[in-house]
């Protein structure tokens, strides 16, 4: 991403936003620091009480690393069915491209590995694996669909 947004970029913004729970989106990049809200909420901790914000960009990037937490698969208690967690908020595609097969369809086996679909997040594609072995049950997420962090997008039968 460039220091430069385009119409298209802050529509896109603009509807993670309306399509999620948060009231507020934080975008950081080299060049470029945006902070959007909803409905004029308000930031809950003032900027100068950051502890990232005197930090040197390498040991910000440790930290805030460290803070990022991905969602782990969630063994349902009636079963031996476990449901994969979004990643990451953005548009959820169950294929590579429109038009073609999805990475995986109920019956697929799959490893912890396995690409099972992709998370577009300002026009950039990042893979979701499954992070377990197992059988796939149901893509719970229609491709194209907004996802939020730790929704429920496949539903596996774990091995």
């Amino acid at each position: 991403m460039t220091g430069k947004l385009t119409k298209a970029d802050v529509r896109e913004i603009f509807a993670i936003l309306d399509g999620s729970d948060f009231d507020e989106l934080h975008i950081e990049t080299e060049e470029l620091k945006l902070t959007v809200r909803r409905n004029g909420a308000s930031s809950q901790a003032p900027a100068a009480a950051d502890p990232l914000a005197s930090s040197t960009p390498a040991s910000r990037a440790a930290a805030e690393a460290v803070k990022i937490e991905t969602p782990k698969p969630v063994n349902l208690a009636s079963s031996n069915l476990v449901n994969v967690p979004a990643p990451m908020l953005g548009i959820f595609h169950s294929a590579p491209k429109p038009g073609a097969d999805p990475f995986v369809k109920p019956g697929t086996k799959i490893a912890p590995d396995t690409v099972v679909g992709i998370i577009e997040v300002m026009k950039l594609m990042n893979p979701v694996t499954a992070g377990l072995s197992g059988v796939v049950v149901e893509t719970v997420v229609p491709d194209g669909t907004m996802v939020e962090f730790g929704e429920t997008i496949l539903r596996l039968r774990s091995e």
